[in-house]
């Protein structure tokens, strides 16, 4: 049997969005499902669309989501070069060999001809199509023509009054009326291929025998196989994708401000959770699973699962899946990943970062919301004493600064500075006054952090920030206090 040769083929246009990222997880996963090559292409033919550091975003996006090809540009293989503007010798000569098969023909046209024909079509409210007007001149013109080094495009052409159909894994068997197709540009005026040409080019030469696709192929499909006809060559195994949506009526498109892969990782998503999400926007394993590492993906991934409807991208459920990824993640693993994240908002060697981890990991969905709930480890904000009244739990400025001053040498006669020690001296307090507990809390924690809400109760607050800096707080607040009566 031959083997299964598929490839991801981006252009070098921008960061790898969330559609490309699904289209190079679905080509690996069916690639290692076949024990075949997953080959990584780079379609350079538009320069005019090229964007500095792109391929090298490419590859980097690939590596972190796990995709390592077997043949690409920087790897090697017996397929290559694998960036097509290296290739760009070998496609003429076969355009020419079209041409001499009546398949192709040199067209002279000039763009003050073609604008204004595509202007009859505009008129008309018709898609414009080329009228063929260079595919009947005789062959000692088109000689004369290209010696004298007149420009010319090679055209495709397409047969009249002809059907081009396929048959596709997802979508079944395609048939399109010739008439309907434009005679395509195959060789541009500055030699390089157009994408179509090269597409079908590179996919033959390269051996591919699967080509997994957006389905926005699909209306251009029929003018490959008529290529892959031309030529004699066999055609690959169709199977076009649908798209992800960013909501009923819109794919998702960075030019709308939705996230690429490499976004969402700067948001503080894991890697592992965006590909494992992705998946499953448009393919199915066919049980009630929702998590799955890469080589779980590869055992279950099935075309038969693939939905021909389009998926949306919904970012809570990513939220969740992320939530869920950290929640499962040892503490050792989660206060190495949170690091990096927290390093600008504290100084991470005064602080225990793995009791930081404890109780930082329980709630967080994303890295980058950690930071803004640390601040106050390191400083203690200029904050507003109304915050000390909450009607819920009685308190006022005048109860809090009666709790506070009475705290301070408690907690300064604690022998040993730790969560529980500070935790049976308080409550062994609140106990004695005989109130709730809020009562009390509510002012330390206030006291301590200056903030409404925290990340950490007021016991674990005090043990973060140590005996020296806890009383030191206090007493800050209890004479911010009684300045504010």
């Amino acid at each position: 049997m031959q083997q299964v040769r598929t490839r991801f083929a981006p252009s070098p246009t921008g960061f790898m969005h969330l559609g490309g990222l699904r289209s190079a997880l679905y080509t690996y996963l069916y690639a290692r499902k076949n024990d075949g090559a997953f080959v990584l292409r780079i379609e350079d033919t538009d320069q005019q669309r090229y964007v500095e550091g792109a391929v090298e975003a490419i590859y980097r996006s690939l590596r972190m989501a796990g995709l390592n090809w077997d043949e690409g540009p920087d790897v090697g293989g017996d397929y290559g070069p694998y960036i097509q503007s290296q290739r760009k010798d070998m496609y003429l000569p076969y355009a020419q060999e079209l041409v001499k098969k009546g398949k192709a023909y040199y067209c002279f046209c000039t763009k003050e001809r073609l604008d204004g024909l595509r202007a009859q079509y505009e008129a008309r409210g018709e898609t414009f199509k080329y009228d063929k007007h260079c595919a009947h001149l005789c062959a000692d013109e088109v000689q004369t023509r290209l010696g004298a080094g007149e420009p010319y495009v090679i055209r495709q052409n397409v047969p009249d009054h002809s059907q081009a159909d396929f048959d596709d894994v997802l979508f079944g068997h395609i048939a399109v009326d010739t008439d309907t197709l434009d005679d395509m540009i195959l060789i541009k005026s500055d030699g390089m291929p157009t994408y179509n040409f090269a597409n079908v080019v590179d996919d033959h030469t390269m051996g591919i025998t699967h080509v997994m696709r957006g389905s926005e192929y699909l209306s251009s499909t029929p003018k490959y196989n008529l290529l892959y006809d031309a030529f004699g060559w066999q055609r690959p195994v169709y199977i076009h994708m649908s798209p992800i949506m960013a909501d009923a009526h819109r794919k998702l498109s960075k030019r709308h401000g939705d996230p690429s892969f490499e976004d969402l990782l700067n948001q503080g998503y894991l890697k592992e959770a965006i590909v494992n999400y992705i998946a499953l926007l448009g393919w199915s394993p066919g049980d009630d699973r929702e998590f799955f590492t890469l080589d779980e993906m590869v055992q279950a991934f099935d075309l038969k699962g693939l939905s021909k409807s389009p998926a949306v991208f919904d970012p809570l459920k990513l939220r969740h899946f992320n939530f869920t990824y950290l929640q499962r993640m040892d503490v050792d693993a989660f206060e190495a990943a949170m690091l990096p994240w927290i390093a600008d908002a504290i100084d991470t060697t005064r602080f225990d970062t793995r009791r930081l981890a404890e109780l930082l990991q329980p709630r967080c969905e994303v890295f980058s919301e950690l930071a803004p709930k640390l601040g106050f480890l390191s400083e203690m904000p200029d904050y507003d004493t109304a915050l000390f009244a909450n009607k819920r739990m009685k308190t006022d400025a005048v109860s809090a600064l009666t709790v506070l001053d009475e705290l301070m040498p408690l907690l300064a006669a604690v022998p040993v500075w730790s969560e529980d020690a500070l935790h049976d001296a308080v409550t062994a307090y609140i106990a004695g006054q005989g109130c709730k507990n809020g009562y009390v809390l509510w002012p330390l924690r206030i006291a301590l952090s200056g903030w409404e809400n925290t990340p950490a109760g007021a016991f674990e607050i005090a043990g973060l920030l140590g005996r020296q800096e806890t009383l030191s707080r206090l007493g800050r607040s209890a004479a911010k206090l009684r300045a504010a009566l």
